[in-house]
């Protein structure tokens, strides 16, 4: 659908090294500029060429429930799936929403960034899936952070792809283990693994939108275009009310016009389905995985963390989240 335009998006890059951008990204977070929009204030031009608008405070619930299911969706490896799973609902949750994530990865890499011991599980997601008789809410963790539960996974979720082929509505099967507690929790955001395989179809079928991480470098792009045509077969054989929220430009580097060529391209495709907010890279993002916990509890003053909330605030905003 989009591949022809992609592929004819400008290689070049400026790969150097400017040795202030330590201190000018000290300057940033000093000043209260979020990553990726270090030389934008509100009303001024963003990273993605367009004017950035104000995003208010979200209102407080006076009830939860039912949730709006959004998977993490990009079939392409190390873009930031998780990492935004992680902060994002984190965010969503300081908000005062209840927040309920899937690790949906065999990696189990959202379940160990957030101090869950998957391996010593006796029961995870997989088991959800493959086996009768468990009740979710006895695979539910808690976490560290008030509002924010985690149903974990572990290696055992790579098989799940094999066992479901031969299940009736095998790609329904996510949606059947979620639907006792939607009405307990205000977002579900699923940390689906980087394919296009059973386990990624059934997140999309279980779900209301799609949130795409797409690192700013060009390689990452070329995927978008089958992604999307996956998304449009889901939406037209299995899942008729699955919409994209939006596509968040990650890993963003100001100091290279690769990065900013990148979100060029994209804002010029997919228009208004590019989120304002743009994630750059920051060494506090594995730090804060290394210490299992999310950034906003990590370094809560960080521009990382005022990124992630700004992105909360925008997803609630555009009507993707209570």
């Amino acid at each position: 659908m989009y591949s022809s335009d992609i592929d004819a998006v400008v290689t070049s890059r400026d790969g150097s090294v400017d040795t202030g951008t330590r201190d000018q990204g000290d300057t940033a977070s000093r000043n209260g500029h979020l990553p990726g929009t270090e030389d934008a204030a509100v009303g001024t031009v963003g990273p993605t060429g367009r004017p950035l608008p104000t995003f208010p405070e979200p209102a407080p619930l006076a009830s939860h429930g039912p949730a709006r299911v959004i998977a993490m969706c990009n079939q392409k490896g190390g873009v930031g799936k998780t990492t935004t799973t992680i902060n994002l609902g984190a965010a969503l949750a300081e908000y005062g929403r209840r927040v309920l994530l899937v690790d949906f990865d065999p990696q189990g890499a959202l379940s160990v960034g957030l101090g869950i011991p998957a391996h010593e599980l006796d029961v995870t997601v997989y088991n959800l899936l493959t086996e009768r008789g468990h009740d979710v809410r006895d695979v539910i963790q808690k976490t560290k952070v008030a509002n924010l539960d985690v149903i974990p996974a572990n290696i055992d979720l790579s098989a799940a792809e094999v066992q479901l082929v031969g299940e009736v509505a095998r790609e329904q099967i996510l949606a059947r283990v979620l639907r006792p507690v939607l009405d307990e929790y205000d977002v579900v955001l699923i940390d689906c693994q980087p394919s296009l395989g059973l386990l990624t179809v059934n997140a999309l079928t279980a779900a209301h939108g799609v949130l795409i991480p797409l690192e700013c470098e060009f390689f990452a792009m070329r995927g978008v275009a089958l992604l999307v045509e996956t998304i449009e077969k889901i939406t037209d054989r299995l899942n008729p009310r699955l919409e994209v929220d939006g596509i968040l430009a990650t890993m963003y580097d100001s100091r290279t016009l690769h990065s900013k060529e990148v979100v060029a391209s994209v804002v010029e495709h997919f228009g208004e389905r590019v989120f304002h907010t743009v994630i750059s890279r920051t060494v506090k993002f594995p730090d804060a995985s290394l210490a299992a916990e999310p950034i906003t509890t990590y370094d809560s003053t960080h521009k990382g963390a005022g990124a992630y909330r700004q992105l909360a605030r925008e997803l609630i905003a555009r009507g993707g989240a209570a």
